[in-house]
């Protein structure tokens, strides 16, 4: 990693400028001058920056493009840049770096003082660090600035991101959850690009340039990090920790961007990845509209995924937009009747000719040639269970209810057909193009059946369960730490806590180690690791049921063994702001920061013999979710209120 003096670098801009620095405001509005921090990639020279001796740009090794900057070995080196605010707003600072030792520090200064540090271990491969949430006002100057240590520190790709909306807090009796949480919400939101940006297209580990420039919209990371753009199947997993932070404009221009995709030249397949412009096709996943990524379960979850968007924000496009209307309509319709013909079953099926002719499983790794997966049956039901709840909000009773039984009648088919007889290994999770049925382990297209609630409840469900877990913990363990990431939903979604949470520290805990694609950098710096960890936090652990165009909010205590209670602050839904605690499984404590009631069920595993409200007995209620016997209370929790249920 030591670096070497260059010539002259090219102007040319190089994947360094997917991320020019830009403050001033949330969006570049036409005319507005925008406080720019220059060659945030090094790609010119050493424009903009000040270096004191010892330091300069190189050209070996960088991260992306063609430059970086190094700083030698030795105290009081320092390569920095100072800009001045011209507007409000508070921010997030990001950069690559790589060192030869200990000492180094990334640093963030507003008027001479600094705001924020950060430390740098001793690791020779790059790895991505930030400084959070530094508020500017109009005016301010501000530094950025590596500084030395007793080693050599290489830094390039310096990012700024708008803070995130939300900053949801999260206390606790087990300190892990809450340095977990931390860590996450801060990764998470460091991928979020700041609109009126431009930034360049089609920027990949072939064409490290890319191909032309634009400017970005509302987005977010999802994918891996040396390409300019966003994947369908990594942002509909990011999109729940992407609500608990606030990032709704972002969730909704995504899905909208893969919506608009959905075209009948297409035959209603969404395309795979988006650059972060919102408008036009990653080029390495998209040769023309006969030879492009796509694998069946996305669009199914994406329609998923936006009725959890919905739930969450309360935003009436999720209803009203024509294009997003469309996609729900044309992929729970043509789209599986389009893909139907080598198993006529009603179950949208892929081509056993690899990606780009269109995969029926997210599983790329192995010869099987699939027409149908569990993952894509699995992905199709919740798909109709969505479709079916979005007509109930837009007022379409009829077609609320054509769903709901299409629904039941594809789990009923999976249960007494599809998946045959066996159990466990012997539980089928697919079928070739010549009609074979799979079993035994197919990571994906076994893991999603459980986690979409595909599988009835019951002993074959536990088994199978099981089965994921055996396999998942041995030899079957995916090497990729993304694909890990679902494994706590799976478990979280059958109230398997402590196996739900033995994979969360098994995720956060593999943060350091290297990814498999080497230039992706460690696990931690791949942003599904980090927007699934809030999303396990808030909607796992805690049990988080949003319903903001309703005004209502499910709740249930899901913690581990160990954790006595677990709190979150701050926590908004649908522009109001509550605050939730559960203390082990029966007590839990909400309160309303808003400024409109919101009706709340507190729900508790099994059957209680009581339940009070605030001290006072209340009537013990029960039903059936999933299989689940919970005792619930429903109450009213009026603004600045707050109510304790508690099951004996």
């Amino acid at each position: 990693m030591r670096r070497t003096r260059p010539a002259r670098l090219a102007l040319v801009a190089a994947m360094t400028l997917l991320t020019p620095l830009t403050l001033g405001g949330q969006a570049a509005a036409a005319g507005q001058p925008l406080l720019t921090i220059a060659n945030p990639g090094f790609e010119q020279g050493s424009t903009g920056w000040a270096f004191t001796p010892g330091t300069g740009v190189a050209s070996n090794l960088p991260h992306g493009g063609t430059g970086l900057v190094y700083l030698d070995a030795g105290a009081g080196r320092r390569v920095s840049q100072t800009v001045t605010a011209e507007a409000p707003g508070m921010y997030d600072f990001s950069a690559w770096i790589a060192t030869g030792g200990t000492g180094g520090r990334f640093v963030v200064r507003v008027n001479g003082a600094t705001v924020g540090a950060v430390s740098l271990p001793s690791r020779s491969t790059y790895a991505r660090y930030t400084i959070s949430r530094v508020e500017l006002r109009a005016g301010d100057q501000l530094e950025t600035s590596f500084e030395s240590g007793d080693g050599w520190v290489n830094a390039d790709d310096v990012m700024i991101s708008p803070a995130a909306p939300a900053d949801p807090v999260v206390t606790s009796s087990d300190p892990k959850v809450v340095e977990m949480f931390d860590w996450a919400k801060r990764k998470a939101n460091s991928w979020v690009q700041l609109p009126g940006t431009v930034g360049p297209l089609n920027v990949d580990e072939r064409y490290p340039s890319g191909s032309g420039s634009a400017t970005y919209g509302p987005s977010y990371w999802a994918g891996y990090a040396h390409r300019s753009a966003y994947y369908s199947r990594d942002m509909v997993h990011q999109l729940g920790g992407a609500a608990v932070l606030g990032l709704h404009a972002e969730n909704k221009s995504m899905l909208r961007a893969f919506a608009a995709s959905s075209t009948a030249k297409h035959k209603y397949f969404p395309v795979w990845a988006v650059n972060f412009d919102n408008k036009t096709y990653l080029s390495i996943d998209y040769r023309n509209p006969h030879s492009y990524v796509r694998e069946v379960p996305a669009p199914f979850e994406l329609v998923e995924k936006a009725h959890e968007a919905y739930r969450w924000s309360g935003d009436p496009a999720y209803l009203n937009d024509p294009v997003l209307w469309d996609f729900y309509q044309h992929t729970t319709k043509e789209f599986i009747a389009l893909h139907d013909a080598q198993k006529p079953n009603g179950v949208a099926e892929g081509t056993g000719d690899g990606i780009f002719a269109g995969a029926a499983s997210y599983n790329e790794v192995g010869e099987e040639r699939l027409a149908e997966s569990g993952d894509a049956i699995a992905s199709q039901y919740q798909a109709y269970l969505a479709m079916a709840a979005l007509a109930e909000g837009k007022g379409d009773s009829a077609l609320a209810a054509g769903f709901t039984e299409k629904a039941a009648d594809l789990k009923e088919y999976f249960n007494t057909t599809w998946s045959g007889t066996g159990s466990g290994e012997s539980m089928v999770r697919g079928y070739t193009v010549d009609g074979q049925a799979l079993t035994g382990w197919g990571k994906e297209n076994s893991w999603f059946m459980p986690m979409k609630r595909l599988i009835a409840p019951g002993a074959r469900n536990d088994a199978y369960l099981d089965y994921v877990d055996q396999q998942a913990s041995g030899s079957g363990k995916p090497a990729n730490i993304e694909a890990i990431s679902y494994l706590p939903d799976t478990f979280f979604a059958h109230n398997r806590n402590d196996t739900a949470w033995k994979w969360m520290n098994h995720v956060y805990d593999q943060r350091d180690v290297q990814h498999p694609v080497s230039r992706q950098g460690p696990n931690g710096d791949y942003p599904e690791v980090s927007y699934t960890l809030v999303d396990q936090t808030v909607k796992g652990l805690m049990g988080v049921e949003p319903d903001a165009p309703h005004h209502r909010l499910t709740t249930q205590s899901r913690l581990p063994a160990g954790m006595g209670w677990l709190k979150i602050d701050r926590l908004e839904i649908g522009g109001q702001t509550f605050a939730l605690r559960h203390d082990g499984s029966t007590k839990s404590t909400l309160t309303n920061n808003g400024s409109s009631a919101y009706a709340w069920e507190a729900r508790f595993p099994g059957r209680r013999s009581s339940v009070t409200v605030d001290g006072t007995a209340w009537p013990v209620r029960t039903k059936v979710v999933d299989g689940t016997t919970y005792t619930y209370a429903e109450v009213s929790v009026q603004p600045g209120r707050t109510v304790t249920v508690e099951a004996g």
